[in-house]
């Protein structure tokens, strides 16, 4: 590999890390094969959102303060969620605000953090990675990923390059999958209520597979999937890119 080749640290994000550990070997796999090497520090933990996110400011703080800590030297940081990306970028420097010591440290890791499909189309300057999927595909937009970051274009170019894949749009596709973190244990019914319609949207586009950026959406999504018996099945997008049928 070249001596110039990208460091990445990886952020694996809590739901990643305790459910869907073989999204984050499948990030490492694509990154590397991209031409990055890839660091996972053992010793990080949350991004701090489910507690800022409820008003726990001190205590989304103390852990903001420690992640600061952490990628203080990395040359990029990824991960593969735009929710704790947004955290990152977004939340961070407004937790700060009225600390420009860590302020400032939260505006130079904003530079440096991006999430997955971001990283790889914008900096890695890669869209094909050589997967083959030929089946018919939704696309979730998760919301943080799409309203905060703005991230609409590069997870659909990764997708559309996969070879023998059908990408099919879903109705309303900006429309939220109704997880929203803890909105979907504060108000249960219509969290399955949006469930419902985004899963219908997606059998009326006649989609094999949804893909989505966030861990969050899909086992949301998974659950109603598998208590209505629905036929259809989610990936997450590094998941999709590393399908080889």
């Amino acid at each position: 590999m070249a001596n110039n080749s990208p460091k990445v640290a990886l952020f694996i994000t809590c739901l990643v890390d305790q459910f869907y550990p073989q999204v984050g070997e499948s990030v490492v796999r694509i990154l590397q094969r991209a031409g990055a090497i890839v660091t996972f520090d053992p010793a990080q933990t949350c991004c701090g959102q489910p507690a800022f996110n409820t008003g726990y400011r001190d205590e989304a703080r103390d852990v903001a303060i420690r992640n600061l800590e952490l990628f203080e030297d990395a040359d990029y940081v990824v991960a593969p969620s735009g929710s704790c990306s947004t955290m990152f970028r977004v939340f961070y420097p407004e937790l700060f605000e009225n600390e420009p010591e860590l302020l400032q440290k939260a505006e130079r890791l904003r530079g440096r953090f991006y999430e997955f499909s971001e990283f790889l189309v914008k900096v890695m300057k890669v869209e094909n990675v050589g997967a083959s999927f030929p089946h018919r595909v939704a696309y979730h937009d998760s919301c943080h990923l799409l309203r905060e970051l703005g991230i609409e274009s590069e997870p659909r170019k990764l997708i559309k390059a996969v070879k023998g894949l059908e990408l099919v749009d879903l109705q309303d596709n900006k429309v939220c999958c109704g997880f929203g973190g803890t909105f979907s244990v504060k108000f249960p019914e219509v969290s399955v209520a949006m469930a419902r319609d985004k899963l219908r949207a997606a059998a009326d586009a006649g989609a094999e597979y949804l893909v989505a950026n966030d861990a969050g959406c899909l086992m949301h999504l998974a659950g109603y999937m598998h208590r209505e018996k629905l036929p259809i099945q989610t990936l997450h997008l590094a998941e999709l890119l590393e399908k080889h049928e």
